[in-house]
């Protein structure tokens, strides 16, 4: 599968961009696992306008992470073909590798984004999201993709004729998390209609599907039933990685893998949070790392007072000496953690 020129490999596996979780060092340990390409956190257009310090921090990429899309949003044209210029330009105003393409987020159910018109809120208004696609398309040299949902709601479900819209007006490629934004992330994700996208015969582009796929054989299902180019992965991340990896042995074998152990689990959680540290410092690298720490280790027993220790602890080695612990304890025991969080 290729977006533009970015060659990412057959039956490619994305990680969704999420806010507060997909950061460099969650995105590098998530590439290191397998997958083919990474996403940081969405960026406000608005603020990127007004200079806000935190959305430009949003911007930093490493070589390591490699290919990675920087992806914005808002719901004003202008606005929005700004942010994607400074986006292609994240090399030289923050340093590091910059962005290998500019996803638009129309895709995000947040009250807060979606209720002022931008994210899946821009679902209600299909011919100025075609218009803003165009806009930042034309504006930049980097390839554009887009992240969208099936709809509003039950009774406005437009992404079949939508995404031929969105091709038309110039995308590189299309990822569609499988339901509404009435739907949040509630219910089943219905991947028919992603399935009548990717086999519209006027489509060309790679379809990328999203939504509920955390293990093998539903990845495997969602290609062969549904024909999709790739699959990107979101909530099933959380404390669980690894999931690249378990997903591209079963694809590649027909065969499963046995759960992480613990103790590899503490060796993971510690080079995760050494790198969060490193790049943040001590301070807003162990704010950021909590809600990490606490998934890494979801599904084992009496486990309260540890997972309390995890996120309330502030000195680095405090916190490094509690997820040693851990593996003292429970190291050879693997719980699955498969489906615990999220879905």
């Amino acid at each position: 599968m290729t977006i533009g020129n970015i060659d990412i490999g057959e039956k490619p596996l994305l990680l969704a961009p999420m806010e507060d979780v997909t950061d460099p060092s969650f995105r590098i340990i998530c590439k290191e696992f397998g997958a083919a390409m990474v996403y940081t956190e969405f960026v406000s257009s608005d603020g990127l306008v007004h200079d806000s310090k935190k959305s430009f921090e949003k911007f930093r990429t490493l070589e390591e992470e490699a290919p990675v899309g920087i992806q914005i949003y808002g719901n004003l044209p202008e606005a929005m073909v700004d942010s994607a210029r400074l986006a292609e330009r994240a090399a030289q105003l923050v340093g590091g590798h910059g962005a290998d393409i500019i996803d638009i987020n129309f895709g995000c159910p947040v009250k807060k984004i979606a209720g002022r018109g931008a994210g899946s809120g821009m679902m209600k208004y299909p011919d100025k999201m075609v218009e803003i696609t165009k806009a930042v398309v034309d504006a930049v040299k980097l390839p554009v993709t887009v992240k969208t949902r099936l709809g509003w709601d039950e009774d406005s479900k437009i992404i079949v004729e939508l995404a031929e819209r969105l091709q038309d007006a110039g995308i590189a490629a299309l990822t569609i998390h499988g339901r509404t934004r009435a739907q949040m992330y509630t219910g089943e994700a219905d991947w028919t209609l992603i399935g009548q996208v990717k086999n519209n015969p006027r489509m060309q582009i790679p379809i990328i599907g999203n939504g509920d796929i955390n293990s093998g054989p539903k990845a495997a299902e969602a290609f062969d039933r549904y024909g999709v180019d790739g699959i990107m992965i979101g909530r099933a991340t959380f404390g669980h990685p690894w999931i690249f990896r378990e997903i591209r042995h079963y694809l590649d074998t027909g065969e499963e893998l046995p759960p992480m152990s613990v103790r590899e689990r503490v060796a993971l959680a510690l080079r995760h949070l050494d790198r969060s540290l490193a790049l943040k410092g001590d301070k807003v690298g162990i704010l950021e790392m909590r809600r990490h720490l606490s998934c890494y280790f979801k599904g084992l027993p009496d486990f309260k007072e540890t997972r309390l220790k995890l996120v309330t602890l502030t000195d680095p080695e405090e916190l490094k000496s509690t997820i040693r612990s851990i593996a003292d304890r429970w190291g050879d025991e693997a719980p699955d953690t498969k489906g615990l969080w999220g879905l």
